[in-house]
């Protein structure tokens, strides 16, 4: 299993197995706390090698740089199944967050498990806006 992309866009599309990716970014500026982001989404695509075919469970958390976890984990399944010559499948996977709320500036990570396992991390940092003087 390898990670190909994980990242926090500002849209995403999956039509017919190409990830389609609009601005990924890892910086919101905000001139107060809490920081309310309206709609954003975590684009993903992950390889898996012929002996890693059946049921995967996946688990996406947010947290602040003290390791306190900011939302409840976004949690799902798929199936992996490929075809008899195939020696790798990659799977597509979106999740749309709306109304994104963060109590303060600093650093936040989205962490990504699978199987219970954590394999990638995806830094998101929060500052306060610089103001024209």
């Amino acid at each position: 299993m390898k990670v190909e992309v994980f990242t926090l866009c500002d849209a995403a599309t999956d039509q017919f197995g190409k990830l389609n990716i609009l601005g990924s970014f890892d910086l919101l500026c905000s001139s107060t706390e809490p920081v309310v982001h309206p709609a954003c989404t975590i684009a993903i695509r992950i390889r898996f090698s012929k002996v890693e075919e059946g049921f995967h469970k996946l688990r996406i958390t947010l947290s602040d740089d003290d390791g306190l976890v900011i939302i409840p984990a976004m949690n799902g399944s798929f199936e992996i199944v490929m075809a008899p010559e195939a020696v790798s499948f990659a799977q597509n996977l979106i999740f749309h967050l709306q109304a994104l709320e963060f109590p303060k500036f600093g650093d936040y990570s989205f962490n990504l498990y699978l199987d219970d396992k954590l394999i990638d991390s995806l830094p998101l940092y929060l500052r306060p806006s610089k103001r024209n003087q």
